[in-house]
């Protein structure tokens, strides 16, 4: 089962909205994004270059969902509207992979933005694979919880600052579940040279640099061992037997 992606360059993102967009589990128009948070990732490895803006939705919010954000109507009645940022929006995340959880609530979002603009925006595929993290967590933990909060507490990473949802914070933290969950940053502290110079970039240490301690075993641990032999032995061949 192949987990971590062949992709270069991923931005792991998450949005707040207005609302939930959904009755009777089906997506349909209604709310608006109201912040957009971005982490660049490039060769598993965190480049400290972000992505965050928070939207005037021309709507107001849901209760439900400022219970939830914390984003109140005040909060963005000063903020840009989604087609005056959707440039540099698609401009940051064109060509890379998305990588949300739960990526098609997100993308829906993205998707009817897009759609409003004038003239009409591409879809978010057309400009970006998408990576479902919430996917890859129910294959690796099936039958458990695993929104953010469980992945966190699952790989030991601290989400002590989220008292509310905040795009900006939920995919820096997404970000290190996500390179926990998938196997870690896989880029170590070699030379080209030394990362080369085996087949398969496998490098074989030389064994006369160590000095290393070698411990006998006492006469008492020598007969243990061979009484745990000898029970090996009635139960079949005994490998260390020959």
């Amino acid at each position: 089962m192949t987990i971590i992606s062949s992709a270069s360059r991923q931005i792991i993102l998450d949005t707040e909205t207005t609302g939930m967009n959904q009755a009777g589990g089906a997506i349909y128009i209604g709310h608006r994004i109201i912040e957009i948070g971005c982490v660049e990732v490039i060769n598993r490895r965190l480049t400290g270059r972000t992505y965050h803006q928070y939207i005037n939705p021309g709507q107001s919010i849901d209760p439900e969902a400022i219970a939830v954000h914390g984003i109140t109507d005040e909060r963005v009645a000063n903020e840009p509207r989604f087609h005056q940022i959707a440039q540099e929006f698609i401009d940051f995340i064109q060509g890379a992979e998305i990588v949300a959880h739960n990526a098609s609530f997100d993308v829906s979002f993205m998707d009817h933005e897009f759609s409003m603009l004038q003239p009409r925006g591409p879809k978010t595929k057309d400009i970006t694979d998408i990576l479902d993290s919430l996917a890859i967590a129910k294959r690796l933990h099936p039958g458990q919880k695993n929104n953010l909060d469980a992945l966190c507490k699952r790989y030991g990473i601290d989400n002590s600052r989220r008292t509310y949802h905040g795009a900006l914070l939920d995919a820096e933290i997404l970000a290190d579940v996500y390179l926990l969950m998938t196997g870690g940053q896989i880029k170590f502290n070699l030379s080209n040279e030394q990362a080369g110079q085996e087949a398969g970039g496998i490098q074989r240490l030389d064994p006369s640099g160590f000095n290393l301690k070698v411990i006998a075993a006492s006469a008492d641990e020598l007969v243990l061992h061979e009484s745990r032999l000898d029970l090996v032995q009635k139960s079949g061949k005994c490998l260390w037997r020959g």
